[in-house]
């Protein structure tokens, strides 16, 4: 018969067949475990720039805020804590103006003054403040004091209110009250305060 004639060739034939039928399942297989391993490896890569992202997000905002801060305190600096000479007239009409506001002008004002100084060389930009107090005596009605304190904490004029002393004039039939109040503030003073680089030892 033919298949005995050609037996080594259908040997051959057949054991070709079976080595790419072996051949072509485990080449699958791997195959199917390399797109595993691609689709993981992507998920992956997508997962840290995600994440990276966020990061770079976190770190613009942190960078804002921080600017933020940086310019408020240039403002604090420089506006809100000026030297004496350049703010002191401003807060005095500033003060007046809130009392005539509230139908509360005192006759006089008292004033003091002390200054406090950082000059130690491990204090970088280090200076020095003046603080200024204002003290003085209104008489008028509870609605008035009210109005006064609430203009004054809200007064663009970096002022504290460091007392209060409120006294009733007596009588019931009497509502006026007399208000002794003491304000201060702080000055920027740099004056005998060196950078610490141009110190000598």
């Amino acid at each position: 018969m033919i298949w005995r004639e050609k037996r080594i060739l259908l040997i051959v034939l057949g054991v070709l067949l079976l080595a790419n039928t072996l051949f072509f399942f485990t080449y699958r297989v791997q195959y199917v475990s390399r797109l595993r391993d691609l689709d993981t490896r992507k998920e992956q890569a997508q997962a840290g720039l995600q994440q990276a992202r966020r990061a770079r997000i976190t770190a613009e905002q942190q960078l804002a805020s921080y600017k933020k801060v940086q310019d408020d305190l240039q403002v604090l600096y420089n506006e809100r804590w000026a030297t004496q000479t350049q703010r002191l007239t401003t807060l005095i009409d500033e003060v007046k103006k809130l009392s005539a506001a509230s139908h509360m002008e005192p006759p006089s004002y008292t004033f003091t003054s002390s200054g406090t100084k950082t000059t130690s060389t491990n204090v970088k930009g280090s200076v020095g403040t003046t603080t200024v107090g204002i003290t003085y005596t209104v008489q008028g009605t509870y609605e008035q004091i009210r109005r006064l304190i609430n203009l004054l904490e809200l007064s663009d004029q970096f002022v504290i209110i460091d007392g209060i002393n409120l006294v009733s004039n007596g009588t019931a039939a009497d509502k006026t009250l007399t208000l002794n109040i003491r304000l201060k503030t702080l000055f920027r003073d740099t004056r005998g305060i060196a950078p610490t680089a141009n110190r000598q030892m």
